[in-house]
């Protein structure tokens, strides 16, 4: 095969002894193309498409009409943006979001990294085997003006540049109300230009961090591509440099920020695509920085241009949800063995009951104490059996007591006296753990939604500014491990409120551990949630406040129940709290001097009177 390959290769063609395409060797980008794509490096193309050396080289020369010229830079206003063009390159090199800000709120979101020469752009191998780059090209524009306003109906921007003996043009169409960009690229003539290969349609710079903690940001970032259905993604955690090629016909690529997202959707089939992200810095520190790329390998346009679909703009979930290409698969919603539940959780509880709420309740804060409000009233049923199964055990408590002492050296007949004795009485021993079971996958679901909800963001309710970040209310001057800088104010009384329900919630003990567990746990969850979404914590706090009250509630409702079954009215203290022992209260007790009846566990009824 080898001796073959050497016997057939064509013949290298003798340049011409002043070649007029090393006068632009400075001027072209002489990279690679991404690796993944069908686009040949620098110089592992021979002169192709059927031209004389001598004639490809004079064309190629014309490329100096096109890298030289002056930037013209155009402004595109539409109700939901604000963006620049610059005719070198026809591309986008800013553009700010109008309904969004900063974290600061005043300073609008950027969506391209300004400190590049342009986000867009497209790169193709010319028959010499340069790799050009569309960035440094010079257009001509069909806009004259500096500000073209979109108003009414879409508007174009049309770009030119004429290509040894060939046309690129690239135009732009604006559509108001939308975040949605078209981009159409036509070339003419494209053989005098490029190669068969094609072209790559690159956007390359990530979005600009929006928020306070750049650091928890970054968690969040990545770029995405969906091919076969399925979404691959790159996110810098661990690694500084990552790189993912595709194959075949992609669906789209993007690059996203924990709120925005920039995404290309190619109308006509694609060769592969290839995402990489680059990290440099530590994390917290002044240079860090995360910068992403994404590619779309074309072939030749043949049958009129091909067409593209921009998105640049907010997570929004209705929004992007109407292209039904799957965009919404980019938001992390846990690792897979609980994201098969948080997710349709999310998208189909969450955002569409937080959505119907908005839509005539003032302020999210109040939506999210209505949804926790309702959650509570769904859950109300379970809620109700599970305290009954509660009060039921505590009756069973003292012949649980007798038999852990009758055959304590016997843990296997123990175990079978347990199960005789609950069948008999009918109780269920894990009957009171279903509703607090099932309130965890909702608290891990929303603990995963609240902080990346585009939709409560910047939302604020009471002394919280933004429901989807922290509410501090106190900074401390220095940082404790795994609790932060700060005192959060929702998770400090969702802390209190857990307290006062554990205490509601317990039985009469003189265990010490039980009554340590009460305090320990909320000071756990106090310790975890502090730097959580206050949105998060101010729904666990109504959840706590309203299960006190249905405690409250069920356990005179049993008391009641114990009244009429007994026929004789229940203590102040049964109306509070069912008896931990299960019986009735003797009138002996209320009456000095009578005869006391009492059974020890296993042994005969004694008789004593009281001193």
């Amino acid at each position: 095969m080898f001796l073959w390959l050497w016997f057939m290769a064509p013949p290298q063609p003798v340049a011409p002894a002043e070649d007029p395409a090393t006068l632009l060797e400075d001027s072209l980008s002489a990279e690679p193309a991404a690796a993944g794509g069908d686009m040949p490096a620098s110089g592992a193309i021979q002169s192709g498409e059927g031209l004389p050396a001598a004639e490809a080289a004079a064309q190629e020369a014309t490329l100096d009409a096109a890298l030289a010229g002056d930037a013209r830079f155009i402004t595109v206003e539409t109700d939901m943006y604000r963006a620049v063009f610059s005719t070198k390159g026809a591309t986008l090199t800013s553009l700010t979001l109008k309904e969004y800000k900063k974290f600061d709120q005043e300073t609008p979101v950027q969506m391209v990294d300004t400190t590049g020469a342009g986000a867009l752009s497209v790169a193709f191998t010319t028959p010499q085997s340069h790799v050009v780059n569309s960035r440094d090209l010079y257009f001509d524009a069909s806009y004259e003006g500096d500000t073209l306003r979109v108003s009414g109906d879409a508007a174009e921007l049309h770009f030119e540049t004429g290509i040894q003996g060939g046309v690129l043009r690239q135009t732009y169409t604006f559509y108001p109300g939308e975040y949605e960009i078209g981009l159409r690229v036509a070339q003419e003539n494209a053989a005098a230009f490029s190669t068969r290969e094609g072209y790559e349609l690159i956007w390359e710079g990530g979005i600009p961090f929006t928020e306070k903690d750049p650091n928890e940001e970054a968690k969040a970032a990545g770029a995405y591509a969906r091919s076969g259905g399925e979404v691959e993604n790159i996110v810098l955690r661990k690694e500084d440099f990552q790189e993912a090629p595709l194959s075949g016909l992609v669906d789209w690529t993007a690059i996203k920020t924990r709120y925005f997202a920039t995404v290309m959707i190619p109308s006509s089939s694609t060769r592969g695509a290839e995402i990489a992200g680059e990290q440099t810095g530590e994390p917290g520190s002044a240079d860090f920085r995360q910068q992403y790329d994404m590619r779309l390998f074309m072939s030749r346009p043949e049958d009129g241009p091909h067409e593209f679909r921009l998105y640049v703009g907010p997570m929004e979930f209705y929004r992007i949800g109407d292209y039904d290409l799957g965009l919404y698969d980019m938001v992390d919603y846990g690792w897979d063995f609980v994201e098969w539940l948080t997710r349709p959780l999310a998208r189909l509880v969450f955002i569409p009951a937080f959505t119907f709420l908005a839509s005539f309740i003032p302020g999210y804060g109040f939506v999210i104490i209505v949804f926790a409000i309702l959650i509570k009233l769904v859950l109300y049923p379970l809620t109700k059996s599970s305290y009954k199964s509660m009060a039921r055990m505590r009756e069973l408590q003292p012949k649980m007591e007798a038999i852990k002492e009758k055959h304590g050296d016997n843990p296997q007949k123990q175990q079978q006296e347990m199960m005789k004795m609950y069948k008999e009485t009918g109780v269920n021993p894990v009957g009171s753990c279903l509703p607090m079971l099932l309130q965890y996958p909702i608290i891990i679901a929303l603990w995963l939604f609240l902080p990346q909800s585009i939709e409560i963001r910047q939302q604020g309710f009471l002394w919280a500014n933004d429901l989807s970040a922290p509410d501090a209310i106190l900074q401390l001057p220095f940082t404790i491990p795994f609790y932060g800088d700060f005192v959060a104010g929702f998770t400090l009384l969702m802390g209190i409120s857990m307290v006062v329900q554990m205490r509601i919630q317990a039985a009469p003990s003189s265990n010490p551990q039980m009554k340590m567990f009460t305090y320990l746990m909320p000071v756990m969850i106090f310790a975890i949630f502090n730097r959580f979404a206050s949105g998060l914590s101010l729904y666990y706090l109504v959840y706590n406040v309203v299960t006190a009250v249905q405690q409250k509630i069920i356990n005179r409702h049993i008391a009641a129940a114990q009244e009429e079954e007994n026929g004789k009215p229940a203590s102040k203290n049964q109306r509070k709290q069912p008896s931990a022992r299960g019986k009735k209260p003797s009138p002996l007790l209320s009456r000095p001097g009578k005869a006391k009846s009492t059974r020890r566990p296993g042994g005969p009824r004694t008789t004593g009177r009281r001193k």
